[in-house]
């Protein structure tokens, strides 16, 4: 895609979002967002992007719409509501879903997209907001392989590792286990540093010894000094990763598969929503033993 003729639309501009799309409007391409708080967005259409007040206005105007949203029922609603993505793109655009949503729906969006003549693919991330500022991102991504190679360029100016997992819905599953695999490390993450607590070690000094062993991870060099220097602000919403293990252990259930780490994970990070913690990030799983809650 070439970025003197290319529009691009950029729907949700969160956390993540609004460093993904401060890439591509940097790459030279003509940005156009959309966001539903739009002070949100300001800097971006400071620096040049084009505002609109609805999906449906900024899909009409767009070659390629990506979206960064909360929830699956907010991607439902922006792709397929009165004024949303599907019903007003124009013929041949192409849409990609990058947020973490149920494969189900990626299935269904794209069938609808294809009634109208769009390319839809499901293209979820992993690396939370260092990787989006670093552009270092993991793309995960389910489609059409000649639609996932049309998109490449863009997906390029984001992450650093992007692969095609299959069809639609597949990036979807991809991340499932994604969040799986980081369910249970947080947790064996976070015990390793009350663990260290209790033993009276340093925890700063124990992690320059176990990070760079077998027990290395993104969690443990990345999140683990945050917790150690009390910053539990959002990477990755906790409400947002609740959502995430819900959707797989729904996914696992009908496959009839059992993830007992899954489902211990999961309650203890809705302890941590119902103690007012969900606006955090996921190393806040720290406070249930802070706090005395486990």
């Amino acid at each position: 895609m070439n970025s003197a003729e290319t529009v691009v639309g950029f729907a949700g501009i969160g956390v993540m979002g609004k460093s993904m799309a401060g890439h591509i409007l940097d790459a030279g391409y003509k940005v156009h967002v959309y966001n539903r708080t739009p002070s949100k967005a300001q800097e971006l259409v400071d620096r040049g992007a084009v505002w609109h007040d609805s999906p449906g206005k900024l899909a009409a105007e767009c070659d390629v719409v990506i979206t960064m949203l909360g929830y699956p029922k907010d991607v439902e609603e922006v792709y397929t509501g009165e004024d949303g993505l599907i019903p007003h793109a124009k013929s041949g655009a192409y849409l990609i879903d990058m947020t973490t949503s149920s494969p189900l729906l990626s299935r269904r969006l794209a069938e609808a997209g294809q009634k109208r003549g769009l390319h839809v693919l499901d293209a979820p991330v992993s690396g939370g907001d260092v990787g989006a500022k670093n552009a270092k991102l993991s793309i995960m991504v389910g489609g059409e392989r000649q639609d996932f190679e049309a998109v490449r360029p863009l997906l390029e100016i984001m992450g650093s590792n992007i692969v095609l997992q299959g069809g639609v819905g597949a990036g979807q599953n991809t991340k499932m286990c994604n969040q799986i695999a980081i369910a249970s490390n947080m947790m064996g993450v976070t015990e390793a540093i009350v663990y260290a607590e209790k033993a009276g070690l340093d925890p700063k000094t124990v992690l320059k010894s176990i990070e760079t062993g077998a027990a290395g991870s993104f969690s443990l060099s990345n999140l683990a000094p945050r917790v150690l220097d009390g910053d539990f602000e959002p990477g990755f919403y906790i409400k947002h990763f609740v959502k995430d293990m819900g959707i797989a252990l729904e996914a696992a259930e009908e496959m009839e598969l059992e993830l007992p780490g899954l489902k211990l994970a999961q309650s203890l990070y809705r302890k941590l929503e119902d103690a007012g913690y969900a606006e955090k990030g996921t190393q806040a799983l720290y406070k249930l033993w802070e706090d005395g809650l486990v």
